[in-house]
């Protein structure tokens, strides 16, 4: 082996390595899925993996699997450990760094980071990174999606880049500090140790592909795969025409205070380079839906992916981009501002990116998606005693697009996270879903209709503490191209005196329900693409029999009548459309 860089390399042997170490990450992926304890990591895959350059930190090979926001921030998490190196020097094999500062490098408290040097004779050759969404880190509420924090304090520990190994050796200071903090140890626990165990496969994989190929021809490869992502992003770039495209969208309120907050998105496009200044966007708030620039920039990533799937995912996609950012702004907070839903904003963000740039480019346009994970923390005591916490997040409806509808009852934009299975939260935790549905009438109208949304029930089996930090509750995912906007997100509970919904629409905690009261989510649908009255009758038609459309929508939305057996009528649908033309 040398230190030298290989020669250029050919095509094939680019296309075998590219595929060689994307598998070495969706393995590390596949390890962790299958041993973490808990369900949130293990079904629905609320995690991911990568390989970042020695020196920078940036991205080299991310897998197929993990999820995309975790991907775009952990280059600068990578980066958290290379500062804090760099001033502490003390670098060796066997070392492994573990945090969830959501300030430097990380999203929110309860997605922990492990990195860990990859040494080749000595000298470090590159950093793996394993992220994993951990149950339960403190904090005033159970699984830590606390809508009333003010401080990140009362959302959960918060570790700095440490040390979890020195030279292989583990630190057990450090574990018993991540055991008095969590309500379920054992959890955290399972899903440590399955990440180091992830680390280690990885390791040993790339290690044997190193042996096999050598080093220089190795970092040649990674060379040319973020030089392909640049040329290509730049390709795409030049496409759109050049100008300024502006859009905004809001946030219900932050938990706190009942007042809309503005995401805004100044879009420059200036030959092959982009520049995306969110400088209008609202200043950091009270409550817990504030970002940190790190993960506004990864947001802008998973966006841009969106936007552009082909072009390859690695550092070099980003290299055409600036950002304007005000720091203290809600997409540049700073500690101790809260950010326990972080994904609330990230989703807002994605879809302004989206707004903007069908703007630009009507071809690309989409719909805005339902826009919330609906973070839903249930949790209270068996009978035995022992405590239970239910987190989990939930989908809605995809906006339309110039090919087709949005995807019904999906996962939302910043992941490749499945829905945890009904099947799963009922045999781990004492809950009932009495309902599991799409939800009628919820997708927003177009030539090509958003996806719909879904219709959630959970009967509580014992006394337990509810909470919810969701969104658009009032501003509904909108529409592009001349379609409209999709339902609002709507959560019930049951009460002595009938169904209750919160204040604050969308977030609530301090809930407590006996054992035999329901919750329920009636989550939004996606935004429609183009023209209603442009959709083919007989598509409408096959919506209503369905269930996704209601006939009056069909009439009043679509200018589509139907006869009593569900068929188009067509002389009536005629008269609809050529009225609302006149």
């Amino acid at each position: 082996m040398t230190d030298a860089k290989a020669a250029t390399l050919d095509p094939v042997t680019l296309a075998v390595l590219k595929g060689r170490l994307e598998q070495i990450v969706d393995e590390m992926d596949a390890t962790l899925y299958r041993s973490a304890f808990n369900p949130t990591i293990a079904e629905a895959k609320d995690a991911c993996h990568g390989i970042y350059d020695p020196v920078t930190g940036d991205t080299l090979v991310q897998g197929a699997n993990g999820l995309p926001i975790f991907v775009g921030a952990m280059a600068f998490a990578v980066r958290a450990v290379i500062a804090k190196v760099e001033k502490e020097g003390n670098l060796a094999e066997g070392d492994v760094f573990i945090f969830n500062d959501p300030y430097d490098g990380g999203t929110h408290l309860n997605d922990f980071r492990l990195v860990r040097p990859i040494f080749r004779e000595g000298k470090l050759f590159a950093w793996m990174a394993s992220v994993g969404h951990w149950l339960d880190i403190g904090g005033n509420v159970p699984g830590g999606y606390n809508p009333k924090a003010v401080e990140s304090f009362q959302e959960g520990v918060r570790f700095p880049p440490v040390k979890l190994y020195r030279k292989g050796e583990v630190q057990t200071d450090i574990i018993a500090m991540l055991e008095a903090n969590s309500r379920l140890p054992m959890s955290n626990w399972g899903d440590l140790n399955a990440q180091l165990n992830a680390l280690d496969l990885g390791e040993k994989r790339l290690l044997a592909l190193l042996d096999e190929y050598g080093d220089a021809t190795i970092a040649t490869a990674f060379d040319a795969f973020s030089d392909r992502a640049e040329a290509l992003m730049r390709a795409s770039i030049a496409k759109i025409p050049d100008g300024v495209y502006s859009f905004e969208d809001v946030l219900d309120n932050d938990g706190i205070t009942d007042v809309a907050l503005t995401v805004a998105l100044d879009a420059t496009i200036s030959g092959e380079t982009m520049r995306l200044d969110f400088s209008r966007s609202s200043p950091a708030c009270q409550g817990p839906i504030n970002i940190s620039r790190s993960t506004a920039v990864a947001a802008c990533y998973v966006a841009l992916k969106h936007v552009f799937p082909d072009v390859p995912a690695n550092a070099g996609c980003l290299r055409p981009i600036s950002f304007d950012i005000v720091d203290g702004s809600i997409l540049g907070a700073n500690a101790p501002k809260p950010v326990a839903g972080y994904t609330e904003t990230i989703l807002r963000l994605i879809g302004v990116v989206f707004g903007a740039l069908a703007q630009a480019d009507p071809d690309r346009a989409l719909g805005g998606p339902f826009g919330t994970i609906n973070a839903l923390s249930i949790a209270g005591h068996r009978p035995d005693g022992s405590r239970w916490v239910m987190f989990s997040f939930f989908g809605g409806g995809l906006g339309g697009s110039p090919a087709s509808d949005g995807l019904n009852h999906a996962n939302n934009p910043i992941s490749t996270a499945t829905i945890p299975p009904v099947e799963i939260l009922e045999a781990a935790y004492p809950v009932c879903f009495t309902q599991w549905a799409l939800r009628d009438g919820s997708a927003g109208p177009g030539e090509h209709r958003g996806g719909v949304g879904a219709v959630y029930e959970v009967e509580l089996l014992t006394d337990a503490d509810v909470s919810l930090l969701g969104e658009r509750g009032k501003a509904p995912p909108f529409g592009v191209a001349g379609g409209k906007p999709a339902a609002v997100n709507a959560f019930f509970w049951q009460t002595d005196d009938g169904e209750k919904s919160p204040p604050m629409v969308s977030k609530i905690t301090d809930l407590r329900l006996p054992a035999g009261r329901r919750v329920r989510l009636e989550t939004p649908g996606g935004g429609g693409w183009g023209e209603p009255f442009a959709r083919d009758p007989r598509a409408v038609a096959r919506d209503v029999a369905l269930g996704f459309v209601t006939a009056e929508q069909a009439r009043a939305d679509y200018g589509v009548a139907l006869t009593e057996t569900g068929e188009v009528d067509a002389s009536a649908t005629r008269d609809l459309r050529a009225g609302a033309a006149a």
